[in-house]
């Protein structure tokens, strides 16, 4: 008997097949001028990766562990919070603060059960590393109601020029409800200061019900958000449905649609929305049709792949590959393909040494090094 996962995997890829979309940038095949260092293995899900200033790295699994990678040895951190690893749900991403070197704080997202109702949704909070555990664990922030929902936790973290926490959190499920109501946690991106206070110049501060973290609404599933290196903005990118996968620009304010407009149709074929635009919604900046699934995101800076330089790179679950997204400003004008094959590519990030790692299921971390 064929289980449902390998039926709905199925079912995807032939979905995937059989949309398209016009006039689209073509993917370009992928020129193999580099090779891949394998930096930790035997990590199933890594959800997320940073770095602290010795170069060692943090990596989360979703299962609920967080590991210490450093000369490629991996130890386990101790004190991590419980975690609801059920569905798309579990240990999701992590961050250090931009001045970790002087306050020492890390911040971590994940699904928990922390409240009256039954289920789990998207807590955020932030901790302190001493040897091998954490410690003055506080939470800034948690998600509500919990639901039994499995699926669309978001989550991904940045911080902003001015010091700004962001982060997201997906619809729970819950698309008729969730992302077009700001008194409703969930398809939305937040903004707090760092110790998780709302900042007083948030757009919905002082608005009946609101939740006044949020500083934009109408998303779906935000997996990739990270700030542009010259610019200073946040882009996210977020699941589609079938088809219709997003990348944004975010904007203080504003409603990226979801599920009023969009550029894809439901899993089983069905139509969620006859409209792709309406006043007063934003575009997104570019949209994938097939889905790719995308996960993780990052800008590359410096020399180290010169072809690469400024472009944006762009993990995928469903593809198994890293898709190099090249930009002229904020237009999308070429598409190639990095690691044909590798794997579900959960994050991807630029480390401070200036190499591209890559958190990939079923086999860890992955670093690209170019041939000379």
């Amino acid at each position: 008997m064929i289980r449902p996962l390998i039926l709905l995997l199925l079912f995807t890829l032939f979905s995937c097949k059989a949309q398209e979309k016009a006039n689209d940038v073509v993917l370009q095949p992928e020129e193999i001028n580099y090779t891949f260092e394998t930096i930790a293995t035997d990590i199933s899900i890594p959800w997320g990766m940073t770095w602290l200033p010795d170069g060692s790295m943090l990596v989360t699994e979703k299962s609920g562990a967080i590991y210490h990678i450093k000369d490629k040895t991996k130890a386990e951190i101790s004190n991590v919070p419980k975690v609801v690893a059920r569905g798309q749900g579990g240990l999701l991403d992590i961050t250090v603060h931009p001045n970790y070197d002087k306050n020492g704080w890390i911040y971590i997202t994940y699904s928990s059960e922390e409240g009256e109702e039954k289920g789990a949704h998207t807590q955020l909070v932030r901790a302190k590393l001493e040897g091998q555990s954490l410690t003055q664990i506080q939470t800034l922030y948690k998600a509500t109601p919990n639901t039994t929902r499995g699926h669309h936790f978001g989550s991904r973290i940045t911080f902003d020029n001015e010091g700004y926490l962001y982060f997201t959190i997906g619809d729970r499920g819950n698309h008729p409800e969730n992302p077009q109501d700001i008194t409703r946690d969930g398809g939305k991106v937040y903004r707090l200061h760092d110790d998780g206070r709302i900042p007083a110049d948030n757009p919905f501060v002082g608005q009946k019900g609101a939740k006044e973290a949020v500083f934009s609404y109408g998303h779906r599933n935000p997996q990739g958000m990270t700030k542009h290196p010259v610019t200073g903005k946040i882009w996210t990118h977020e699941h589609g449905p079938r088809g219709g996968d997003e990348i944004n620009i975010i904007k203080k304010a504003a409603n990226y649609g979801w599920p009023v407009i969009t550029y894809g149709i439901d899993y089983n074929g069905s139509i969620i929305s006859n409209l792709t635009e309406k006043e007063g919604m934003e575009q997104p900046l570019y949209y994938w049709i097939p889905s790719i699934a995308p996960s993780g995101m990052t800008f590359v800076t410096g020399d180290i792949y010169p072809n690469w330089k400024g472009h944006l790179l762009v993990g995928s679950l469903v593809f198994q590959y890293l898709e190099l997204v090249k930009l002229d400003g904020e237009k999308v004008i070429g598409r190639q393909k990095i690691g044909t094959d590798i794997g579900r590519l959960r994050d991807v990030k630029q480390g401070p040494d200036g190499y591209i790692y890559m958190a990939v299921e079923g086999k860890g971390i992955i670093k690209i090094v170019p041939k000379k």
